[in-house]
């Protein structure tokens, strides 16, 4: 029998210097000027950590404090430099010639640009003064995407570089790239050809994750490398016109693979990754039809064909994605699921025991969750993160199809299927928009899979319901915790299959 358990966490409270003031103090300024005087008297290896924490304009501010602090932050290791700090160029640019002047530090941990322009700044200068103090970790944010900034030659071979972070960069062809030690790459909102990433993978032996988004350029991404283990892909951004050559995927030692965002019209081929471990696929595609540029006669003939190569590519990435023991799950995903059974196409057998779905349970993806779980006899954990769809477009094609689910139940859709070893279910409320709004339309179906799955998971041991503790800023209510504790109630009245199992909702408290 299930019993409900009811919690609020995320009140969390952590101790820090300022808890210390007395409270006999008689005024805020008196106690501000206690906990200085005591912070102060800390030794200058952990002032200078402290201070290391602050954006650079914050850590050289400290030296007003008093004489103690007048020049502790010239040992500062962290750097991180904003040029929206500063109204002019000009001013920006003597801030940090001022700081790096005057820098003590031998060895600098962490140095960061994030920079709304890039013209006249003294950029090359700033990064070699970096390199030169064996600098570990440098972020390079520029926001000129006309792409007209490369990147400095002096990182380029750079030895003591453990993670790289960039964005709106380009790599000059004639540069070498030698980053031996470099473990994690981030490139941001870069147009790239498959020469330049070859060029970049075998300079780096050591690296283990890649991240690229906002990307264009390449078509094939060999990794070669034992060592790259984690791959991610978030947004396609097509620079200079439509090229509709698939990516081609080659890592045979890959281990961890999300592909998210959204991919516009690219086409992502996993020819192998026979190593993956986990994997997320909670991106979707843009229908021909909703494509800037395309002929809108052309796109309306070419709507069905377009549709029929994504879905030949969803089934091909579960075929690869068979043998994963974790798997995320978008949206999108989940309604062409749905289409392809629909049109009598059979699933593979998933392995995944640790399931994830990144998407609000509606009509539209129901019954493609459903095939899911029907396909996954292995699985033992299901998550279930609701969240708001950022691009909830669909072609007159495609509404068509998810019509159909119309006139299903979700019995008869799965009939006679049980979940021998589903042992943990959670609901996580993480989504941005109004509860009222979004499930007043009819869309929920979030107590039908829910109490579907309580009548048929024998072996379940715990359903938890996590809410985020908040006023909605379009309702002005707590919308989420509302909607959330009720479908925990209403589930205590719903037939099961096991007999020992709990319900647990809990609110955290919103950040």
């Amino acid at each position: 029998m299930a019993s409900l358990n009811s919690s609020n966490n995320g009140d969390f409270r952590s101790s820090n210097l300022t808890d210390s003031v007395p409270k006999k103090q008689k005024n805020g300024i008196a106690g501000a000027e206690e906990t200085l005087d005591r912070i102060s008297q800390l030794p200058d290896s952990l002032l200078v950590q402290i201070l290391s924490l602050l954006p650079t304009k914050d850590a050289v501010a400290s030296c007003a404090s008093s004489k103690r602090w007048r020049y502790l932050w010239t040992s500062i290791y962290n750097f991180l430099f904003i040029s929206i700090d500063c109204k002019k160029a000009e001013n920006f640019m003597s801030f940090v010639d001022h700081v790096l002047t005057h820098s003590t530090c031998s060895k600098i941990k962490k140095f960061q640009l994030d920079l709304g322009y890039t013209s006249g700044l003294k950029i090359s200068q700033w990064i070699s003064f970096a390199v030169e103090r064996k600098v570990e970790d440098v972020v390079l944010c520029s926001y000129d995407d006309d792409l007209s900034f490369e990147l400095p030659i002096s990182i380029c071979t750079c030895s003591s570089l453990i993670t790289l972070d960039w964005s709106c960069c380009v790599v000059d062809k004639e540069s070498v790239i030698e980053w031996k030690y470099l473990k994690s790459l981030k490139l941001n909102y870069i147009f790239i050809d498959d020469d330049d990433i070859a060029k970049i993978l075998s300079g780096c032996p050591a690296l283990e994750t890649l991240e690229l988004s906002s990307f264009d350029g390449f078509r094939r991404l060999e990794i070669t490398s034992s060592n790259l283990k984690r791959l991610t892909l978030d947004r396609y951004w097509w620079f200079y016109g439509r090229v509709e050559d698939p990516l081609e995927i080659i890592a045979p030692y890959l281990q961890h693979l999300e592909i998210l965002g959204d991919l516009d019209y690219l086409t992502c081929r996993l020819v192998n990754v026979s190593s993956l471990i986990d994997g997320r696929l909670t991106f979707s595609i843009t229908c021909i039809t909703d494509i800037w540029g395309v002929d809108p006669d052309a796109a309306e003939h070419s709507c069905a064909d377009y549709h029929q190569n994504f879905r030949n590519l969803v089934l091909d990435y579960l075929q690869k994605l068979s043998y994963v023991t974790e798997l995320i799950i978008g949206r999108w995903l989940a309604e062409v699921v749905f289409m392809q059974q629909l049109n009598g196409v059979s699933l593979p057998k998933l392995r995944c025991k640790c399931l994830t779905l990144e998407m609000n349970v509606t009509k539209h993806n129901l019954y493609g969750v459903a095939s899911l779980l029907r396909t996954s006899p292995l699985l033992e954990t299901l998550n279930i993160h609701l969240g708001a769809e950022l691009n909830n477009f669909r072609c007159q094609l495609e509404l068509s199809y998810l019509a159909k689910g119309d006139t299903i139940s979700l019995q008869s859709w799965i009939s006679g299927i049980v979940f021998p070893n589903l042992k943990n279910l959670k609901v996580v409320g993480c989504i941005a928009e109004c509860f009222k709004r979004w499930f007043g339309r009819g869309n929920d179906k979030l107590f039908e899979l829910s109490e579907f799955l309580l009548k048929n998971a024998m072996a379940l041991k715990k359903f938890v319901i996590v809410s985020e503790r908040r006023i909605c800023r379009e309702c002005l209510e707590s919308c989420e915790s509302r909607y959330l504790s009720r479908l925990a109630k209403k589930l205590l009245d719903s037939p099961t299959s096991s007999m020992k199992f709990v319900i647990i909702y809990q609110e955290s408290a919103s950040e």
